[in-house]
């Protein structure tokens, strides 16, 4: 058969459509096969063959130019060197865009497939594709390269007949199109069970060699009757298909003797009333088969399927299917959807409705609707907007793995989609091979990377941005657990200056040996206590080692590690009884590093100034909250005085790597006068100073009083700022502030 000519095609739609825009038509073939130019299919035929056929399968489906035209470029952006902008330039927006979302389904394609990913994908390409006429394309491409198959390589044959039959012929089954998805099945089933379809397919032809002439008579007998109670009525007998044949086979695990149906008679009539009345009269005929009569006229199939199913034991005692529909109702199974597009008459007294408000169908519903009001196929493409599966959004994996989540999903969703440990390592994203934050919307058709850092755990905050209810979940468990870390890891670092001060060797298995006088059931569990300040370092050093002399303290001293705040040292007597003098607030070698926030401890700084590197500190241990750090000249530690338990040596440990800011106040009075304030913040960002806050208040007239919260890097940094300060006129004074 040769290849199509221009006239060929523009004839075949003019059949249908006298309207059509024939130069359209005839654009579109010249600028598509210079696209081709000479590529060739595998069959050897120039490649430029197959969206014409691709386009004459459309025209028996009597599509509107706009379709014919999308399906004659379909592959030109994907395999040729035409681009979008030029398809528009030449062919408008209309048709760029249904070739734009064919383009879309052909990186789809590549799409790795589960047997769960089957659905996903359906939906995924009903939810990129926002007109419906680039699904018929698909399909109608999909049913030309399964026509052609056999000349693709013997490895990719069953890739696509797989995906066929789980995507393909279901798709077009859910569009109500039977004839395409029978022939998309039937295709599909040769190449992945040849044996089964050659043994169905020869079985099938021994009965009809047999039987055959049978469907002629009760063809005849049917007419006649129908006829003699004045029904006019076309009687269409036929051979079920192999697959669908198997597949009861499958199903109902029956051998093919026990097959009754493999004769099916389809009656069509002019009124639905007709249907009921041809209905009766078969029955009154021939014996009926309980069980087997459906009637999907009052309660038509999802997808608008309409029809009654009976099956009755016909002449020769052999089994009889029969489905009795009107022609419109007929059209609409063989077409489906497509049906629509040129479905000009809704006839009066037909419900043109579904009862079935199944969600994925409310489009057709509307579609339905559309057409009862009887609006132009034009109009009526116009609305098939498929707003199908809007509440969720179909993301990949960069190894093509489908995710789908709901509509509002993050990066962060997605990764603990893919995994709880891609969650909890995830640093960045990249969406569509950019750059993107984590908190981006995702899209349809997204094609997600996640950058991960090991040892990361996810921000609480992550917990309320996030939509989907593991993430959620996950992030939960991930903060109770790293926080829980965070505890275990002060509580350790608490024990081990307590054991050593107390001059005794420390270890888990030690711990271990007096968890039960603890109450605790795990080491874990002990340190993270004595982290949160929930139990006291002297308790668990008397509960390993119950024989040690209490500590020896001078009377009115607080216990060691203490410093206080009324600057009094401490006098330490441990074993040989040596004298240490230490000042408070100075670091020992053994007081616990801290690092600033966020990092492997719990810790906060004075809410009311803060502290910064180069300040001598002191820690507050607070139950359930970690450590508290104040400069050790802050005036909030004489409220601990009397808690001297709560005390605990820290020293600053500072990453030059990382470098980090700290949290400092200052209070500032300034004169009144215009740009005072301007000036003031200026300084401060000069200096690389981070405002976080600002307070003012105006006693009188003449000046303000500002307080600052900043973070700086040290106590240098913060010293230069100050001394900047102090030397414009229009500030009388600056202070630090300590809390």
């Amino acid at each position: 058969m040769g290849m199509m000519r221009q006239y060929e095609l523009v004839d075949r739609v003019r059949s249908y459509n006298p309207s059509t825009d024939e130069d359209l038509l005839n654009r579109a073939y010249v600028y598509a096969m210079r696209a081709h130019g000479t590529q060739k299919r595998a069959s050897g035929d120039p490649f430029f063959a197959h969206p014409l056929e691709v386009a004459a399968i459309l025209t028996d489906l009597k599509l509107d130019d706009a379709t014919i035209v999308a399906a004659v470029l379909h592959d030109t952006v994907e395999d040729t060197a035409a681009t979008l902008e030029e398809i528009e330039n030449l062919f408008g927006p209309d048709i760029r865009r249904l070739v734009d979302g064919l383009t879309k389904i052909k990186k789809l394609d590549l799409v790795s497939k589960k047997a769960a990913q089957g659905e996903n994908f359906r939906k995924l390409l009903l939810a990129i594709v926002d007109d419906i006429r680039v699904l018929l394309v698909k399909l109608a491409d999909r049913l030309h390269n399964m026509r052609t198959l056999h000349f693709v390589p013997p490895e990719k044959r069953l890739r696509i007949a797989e995906e066929t039959i789980e995507i393909y012929a279901p798709l077009a089954g859910r569009m109500g199109m039977q004839e395409l998805r029978e022939e998309l099945e039937e295709l599909a089933f040769r190449h992945i069970k040849p044996e089964a379809h050659a043994t169905v397919t020869k079985r099938l032809e021994e009965v009809t060699a047999r039987e055959g002439k049978v469907i002629g008579e009760i063809e005849r007998d049917l007419k006649d009757k129908l006829a003699a109670s004045g029904i006019e009525a076309e009687v269409h007998g036929r051979r079920k298909r192999p697959y669908s044949i198997w597949k009861k086979m499958e199903r109902k695990s029956v051998s093919f003797e026990q097959l009754s149906d493999i004769f099916g008679f389809r009656v069509i009539v002019e009124k639905p009333q007709d249907c009921y009345r041809v209905l009766g009269i078969v029955h009154m005929t021939w014996p009926m088969v309980p069980g087997r009569y459906k009637d999907y006229i009052s309660t038509p199939k999802q997808n608008d399927y309409r029809s009654i199913h009976t099956t009755v034991v016909g002449p020769g005692h052999s089994r009889v299917e029969l489905q009795i529909r009107t022609d419109s109702m007929d059209r609409i199974a063989e077409y489906g959807i497509a049906a629509h597009a040129h479905y000009k008459d809704g006839r009066p007294g037909e419900p043109m409705q579904l009862v079935d408000e199944s969600r994925a169908y409310q489009w057709l519903r509307r579609t339905v609707d559309l057409l009862a009001e009887g609006d132009s196929p034009e109009e009526f493409l116009e609305h098939t907007k498929l707003e199908l599966f809007h509440d969720q959004v179909f993301c990949f994996t960069p190894k093509g793995r489908l995710i789908a989540l709901p509509r509002g999903a993050t990066p962060i969703d997605f990764a603990y989609a893919v995994h709880t440990d891609v969650g909890n390592s995830a640093v960045g994203a990249k969406i569509n091979g950019r750059i993107a934050p984590l908190l981006t919307e995702l899209q349809n058709g997204d094609e997600v990377e996640i950058t991960r850092a090991e040892g990361q755990a996810p921000p609480a905050a992550w917990e309320s941005l996030v939509v989907t209810g593991k993430a959620r979940a996950a992030i939960r468990r991930a903060t109770r657990v790293a926080v829980r870390r965070q505890y275990a890891g002060l509580g350790r670092q608490i024990l081990e200056r307590a054991f050593s001060r107390a001059e005794k060797a420390f270890s888990d298995e030690k711990l271990k040996a007096a968890l039960k006088r603890l109450a605790r059931s795990t080491v874990d569990d002990v340190l993270a206590a004595v982290g949160r300040g929930e139990m006291y370092s002297g308790d668990v050093v008397k509960a390993v080692y119950p024989d040690l002399e209490p500590e020896k303290r001078t009377a009115g001293e607080p216990k060691p590690a203490a410093a206080t705040a009324s600057g009094k040292g401490w006098f330490e007597l441990g074993k040989g009884e040596n004298l240490k003098f230490k000042l408070p607030g100075e670091p020992s070698a053994d007081a616990i590093p801290i690092r600033g926030l966020g990092r492997d401890l719990p810790v906060r700084f004075s809410p009311q100034g803060g502290a910064v590197p180069g300040d001598r500190i002191v820690g507050i241990l607070t139950a359930g909250e970690g450590v508290t750090i104040y400069p050790i000249q802050s005036p909030a530690l004489a409220a601990f005085d009397n808690e001297p338990d709560r005390w605990l040596d820290v020293r600053w440990d500072l990453d030059d790597k990382v470098p980090q800011r700290f949290p400092a106040r200052i209070a500032l009075k300034s004169i009144n006068e215009p740009g005072s304030l301007a000036q003031i913040t200026t300084i401060i960002a000069e200096h690389d100073g981070n405002i976080d806050a600002v307070q003012m208040n105006r006693p009188n007239p003449d000046f303000t009083d500002v307080t600052i919260d900043l973070t700086v890097w040290d106590l240098k940094h913060l010293s230069a700022i100050i001394s900047e300060l102090r030397e414009k006129r229009q500030i009388s004074r600056v202070e630090r502030v300590l809390g």
